[in-house]
């Protein structure tokens, strides 16, 4: 009995671990969402449920209310949330039911950028997985970078996982995807230009264009007419200064003048008959 049971255990070990998962189709989802590894398995009495990834195993919560990433939902599917870039790749979903094979994964990431035009183009897609880089911006697949013979022209860089693209133009745009060494896609990545700050400095381009320094504008003959209109202003000024100070002078004048009253003078005694005041001499 006991040599029965042990050779039941070793044949589910061997099932599990040795023998390859069953083939899945890939598993796309972007860059910051969620990924559902399906086990498409009804069962009450499933157990250990893992994933392993690059030849190590990965711990799965085993309850929806985990606080970590990567936990157990429903009963056998296997929940990865807030994708990164470093998540993608092959995925073998083990568990322990009757004689059901592992399951295996290709998880796919895709993200979306947009980069300024002169600026540098970074990508942190280098994965330890990685194998090669390719890109149809030029309208086919071409091969930009590849693990152990590095970048394929000048304007690139590979350092610290990154592949980086100086001086960005509207040549590069286009999709940039990561493969491993067994041709599985693991990133894409689309590239395009930044239309909001090219638009505003196309805008701003044209401004200048459009509208040149106001010096250069102006013909000459309205600088002529605006002399003329500055030199009538000023007369005009002057003239009304001229006339103010005129009047001015002509109120003082007149102030100047002084009325002097002058009393007759009398010349001799008048008479009670002489209202006048004037001295009557008789002939």
């Amino acid at each position: 009995m006991c040599l029965t049971i042990n050779l039941h255990w070793f044949l589910t070990i061997f099932l599990l671990f040795v023998l390859p998962g069953t083939p899945s189709g890939p598993v796309k989802e972007k860059k910051g969402g969620i990924a559902t590894l399906s086990c498409e398995v009804e069962g009450n009495d499933i157990t250990d449920i893992n994933i392993i990834r690059m030849s190590k195993n990965i711990s799965v919560c085993q309850t929806e209310k985990c606080s970590g990433r990567i936990f157990k939902k429903r009963v056998c599917d296997v929940v990865i949330e807030d994708l990164r870039f470093s998540d993608a790749g092959k995925y073998i979903l083990r568990f322990v039911y009757k004689n059901y094979p592992a399951k295996t994964y290709h998880l796919q990431i895709h993200d979306e950028v947009s980069v300024k035009i002169g600026e540098e183009l970074k990508l942190d897609v280098l994965l330890p997985n990685a194998d090669k880089v390719e890109t149809n911006s030029s309208g086919e697949w071409r091969e930009v970078w590849k693990r152990g013979h590095g970048v394929c022209c000048e304007r690139m860089t590979d350092r610290d996982g990154n592949l980086s693209i100086k001086e960005f133009t509207s040549n590069d745009t286009g999709t940039y995807r990561v493969l491993d060494s067994e041709g599985e896609t693991l990133i894409t990545v689309t590239v395009t230009v930044d239309t909001l700050s090219a638009t505003q400095s196309k805008d701003k381009l044209d401004t200048d264009d459009e509208q040149p320094n106001a010096t250069e504008q102006l013909p000459a003959w309205v600088w002529i007419l605006i002399v003329l209109v500055v030199l009538g202003a000023l007369a005009l000024v002057a003239f009304a200064v001229n006339r103010t100070h005129q009047h001015q002078n002509r109120n003082e004048g007149r102030n100047s003048y002084q009325c002097v009253s002058v009393e007759p003078a009398v010349e001799g005694p008048t008479s009670p008959n002489n209202s006048n005041g004037y001295v009557q001499l008789g002939v």
